[in-house]
């Protein structure tokens, strides 16, 4: 019994049951369950063995950081640090907590999360919730980590932050605050990409960018820094933000962050129109994510390292990504469609891709086409 026995299991069974309740109920039940079985030996051990192998052909070192998998956990998923000791049983990669703010935040209004299953797709107004920076320190230091562990940090979710001044020292509080602690975090990230938040803080413009990263800079941080990227500006937007990206203490960016386009013709109308508020992950991410992809190795490629992130729900889709340029990828809503070992499979299947297209290593296809 492999990962597509267990995968039918989900899609039949397991999935509609759980589509017939709340989505944030639901996340609540899952990380509960994933953090319980995270602290099992006998419930890692059995997974790893059944869904944790990777193959040698996945294997890459990246901005000094050994990844088995190029598939990790991206931010927005597991923001009360619950599921990190169970992820690698589940053949991830890497995994990214948060986004993680100074200070704690309950969420947005409800609904914070929904389900767009015509358009593959979630409803996500969260506006980074999260427990804040320093009880996700105090839970994180006393864990060790089997895959490498990425810190998301975004902008506290409050008006008394509602400045660009205020913002950045709320920001530079926070990655001090994990600075100083003694995480075993491999990176960190810098989401300045969320559109739920409230306030008119933006980091898009290249002047207000810079002003953010000059700042990160000064912290001399200890592990690399990535910045999570919009996917709704334009070409030459992007280009000039990645030459502000580029000047700096930055190793990498990911694309990219939620549709924010409510006309995407990706989404369904009749579904969009039950959420007055929120914007889209999922499919509705996959062509700009991917567009950005290319975009960026072709001009940024040898100066930064690209993950890519929207839209996964199969090997074919990550190598997708991968062949445009993307180095590692992230995902979230496929494994809400298409169950959690959507990754055990992936692992499963590139190396066959791989070898397909004559590679022997993953590396070796990172921006063939």
């Amino acid at each position: 019994m492999g990962p597509t026995f267990f995968s039918i299991i989900y899609k039949k069974i397991v999935k509609p049951i759980f589509f017939l309740f709340d989505a944030e109920s639901v996340h609540n039940l899952v990380s509960f369950l994933g953090e319980l079985m995270g602290k099992s030996v006998t419930a890692t051990i059995t997974l790893e063995k059944l869904f944790g192998k990777k193959h040698p052909s996945l294997k890459q070192k990246i901005v000094g950081i050994d990844f088995e998998s190029p598939v990790g956990l991206a931010a927005g998923f597991d923001y009360e640090a619950k599921l990190t000791q169970i992820l690698p049983s589940l053949g991830f990669g890497f995994n990214t907590v948060g986004t993680i703010t100074n200070l704690a935040y309950g969420g947005n209004p409800r609904p914070m999360l929904g389900r767009l299953p015509k358009s593959k797709s979630l409803m996500v107004n969260k506006g980074f919730k999260n427990k804040g920076a320093r009880w996700t320190t105090g839970e994180l230091s006393k864990l060790d980590f089997k895959i490498p562990l990425g810190i998301s940090i975004g902008k506290s979710n409050f008006q008394e932050v509602a400045t660009q001044k205020t913002a950045i020292e709320d920001i530079l509080k926070a990655y001090s605050v994990f600075e100083k602690s003694n995480i075993k975090n491999a990176y960190y990230e810098i989401n300045i990409s969320c559109p739920n938040l409230s306030g008119r803080v933006t980091f898009y413009p290249p002047d207000k960018l810079d002003e953010l990263l000059t700042g990160t800079d000064g912290l001399r941080l200890k592990k690399p820094l990535f910045v999570k990227m919009p996917i709704d500006k334009k070409d030459k937007e992007v280009l000039a933000m990645l030459d502000v990206i580029a000047k700096h203490n930055v190793k990498g960016v990911i694309f990219g962050n939620v549709q924010t386009n409510r006309s995407d013709p990706t989404l369904d109308p009749s579904e969009v129109a039950k959420f007055k508020h929120g914007n889209f992950s999922g499919k509705p991410t996959e062509k700009r994510s991917n567009e950005l992809i290319a975009l960026s190795y072709k001009n940024y490629g040898k100066k930064l390292v690209i993950v890519g992130c929207g839209g996964v729900f199969s090997a074919q889709d990550a190598y997708k990504k991968i062949k445009l340029g993307a180095s590692l990828i992230q995902l979230i809503t496929g494994l809400i469609y298409e169950g959690p070992l959507l990754v055990s499979d992936i692992n499963k299947k590139l190396p066959d891709l791989l070898k397909k297209d004559g590679f022997k290593n993953i590396s070796d296809a990172i921006g063939k086409d």
